[in-house]
């Protein structure tokens, strides 16, 4: 019992610290923190660490590696152009250019993880709101609508959140076998969240804006190299991701590789193949004189490099690993103790109603959860419950779906739901737009209840419809 009471006071302890960050303090070396506690306490013992990095390390080094992947396409000017092209469709139509900004959100949250795309595509959004001149009112429905859309439409994939990562590695789950439950479900998940945005800003949208306001898509481009090569480096981890399973090869590999080949040709190396591109001739207009110079391109002399990729490299969320590996040290602790039991028997009995009771009430459990102590914690808590419950087949299938789509809708009630939810409300800080907690929360609670109630039902009609 002593041993239960620590294992749950290390857990609280380290989760504030992780959403606290006094002073910047990382979350990685908080989580470790927190880990150490649990072994010198014995909540944890020493054989429970090479299981613990069984676990995480193909979920945690896949999302570092794709988030590095949509870092160096940023910088390349690859998701400013997609959304220049989006604001070009929408023809001077402000519903529709809402509809595709959300659309475009979707697709980025799916491809390149929920961070991806409330982090990178908001700082876009909001530059692009302002070349427009949107009114207030109409500019934070675009912006509160993409910062939604990162994790409502992180569903389809495996790779769209580093939480369905966790989930599928702990429960054995192929990305085709993963992609075949969850596409549909996340389909309905964004179709959702579009009504309901609509329905909530509808009336702040603006019926017409001035294309004429917009840059050209392609002056966006600022690496035509490495934009290039996106596009063939995620066709590839596409069908790398689905063949990787049959063969055995995990998806971290898959995407590690997409990582090093996209960094490679923004570093342009190796240099014998970026030679002929170095010197090619560029002309240089001075005073109204035209002259012809070697091609430099960029901030790597005679290289045609115009990306920060070491720079870019250093930014990229490795304190993740750390975290994993920690924060799932201490939640694993709390499984030693038993505490996780208690969640397994409430689970075995939404079992014991049927399949669509199983997926509203461990959705909405999982979500209220995740809403309170953090999205990362709480999947490894449920996903630990789930696998100590008594449930089987289609309802413990039920289970581990409900899981991922909690863990991920859920977050968007509070903003300490999940770390990105934090870090995007300091990102807009810093663009002058502040909206506080209050705020936040009326509207997320709002967004989220009915999108996560849908989805959850979407689950359980499509899993019952397959199997």
């Amino acid at each position: 019992m002593v041993l239960a009471v620590v294992a749950a006071v290390i857990f609280v302890a380290t989760l504030v610290v992780v959403i606290w960050q006094p002073k910047g303090f990382p979350i990685g070396y908080t989580a470790l923190i927190g880990a150490v506690v649990a072994l010198v306490t014995m909540v944890v013992g020493l054989g429970d660490v090479p299981t613990v990095v069984g676990i995480v390390w193909n979920a945690t080094l896949t999302f570092v590696a794709v988030v590095l992947i949509s870092l160096i396409l940023d910088e390349a000017g690859f998701f400013e152009w997609a959304a220049l092209h989006v604001a070009k469709w929408g023809r001077g139509n402000g519903r529709l250019l809402f509809v595709l900004i959300v659309g475009l959100g979707g697709v980025i949250a799916a491809v390149f993880a929920n961070d991806g795309a409330a982090l990178i595509l908001t700082p876009i959004v909001v530059g692009m709101l302002r070349a427009l001149n949107m009114p207030a009112k109409a500019a934070l429905g675009f912006i509160l609508a993409t910062g939604f859309i990162a994790d409502t439409g992180s569903l389809p994939l495996v790779v769209s959140n580093l939480v369905n990562i966790v989930s599928a590695d702990y429960f054995g789950l192929g990305f085709a076998e993963y992609a075949a439950v969850m596409v549909p479900v996340g389909i309905v998940s964004v179709l959702a969240s579009l009504g309901m945005l609509l329905a909530y800003f509808g009336r702040s949208i603006p019926k017409r804006y001035d294309v004429l306001a917009l840059r050209r898509p392609t002056a966006a481009v600022k690496d035509r190299a490495t934009f290039r090569a996106g596009w063939v480096v995620l066709a590839v981890l596409l069908v790398g991701y689905f063949a990787a399973d049959p063969l055995g090869v995990p998806l971290a590999a898959v995407a590690g590789v997409g990582a090093v080949v996209i960094v490679l040709v923004a570093a342009r190396q190796p240099a014998f193949l970026f030679a002929r591109q170095a010197a090619s001739p560029v002309l240089v207009t001075t005073g109204g004189t035209a002259t012809v110079t070697a091609g430099s391109g960029g901030t790597g002399v005679g290289s045609g490099r115009v990306i920060p990729v070491w720079k870019t490299i250093r930014e990229a969320p490795w304190q993740i690993v750390l975290f994993s590996i920690g924060m799932y040290l201490v939640v694993y602790g709390l499984q030693n103790q038993g505490l996780t039991d208690y969640l397994a028997r409430l689970f075995d009995v939404f079992g014991d109603h049927g399949v669509l009771v199983t997926a509203l009430g461990v959705g909405f459990v999982i979500a209220i959860l995740a809403s309170l102590m953090n999205n990362m914690p709480t999947v490894l808590i449920a996903a630990l419950a789930i696998g100590g419950a008594g449930a089987t087949g289609l309802t413990h299938e039920v289970m581990i779906y409900a899981n991922i789509i909690g863990s991920d809708l859920g977050p968007k009630i509070t903003p300490i739901g999940s770390l990105a939810t934090l870090l995007w409300l300091h990102v807009l800080d810093r663009k002058g737009i502040h909206i506080g907690w209050g705020q936040y929360f009326r509207t997320g609670i709002v967004l989220t209840v009915p999108v996560l109630a849908i989805t959850l039902a979407a689950l359980a009609g499509w899993l019952t419809l397959i199997r």
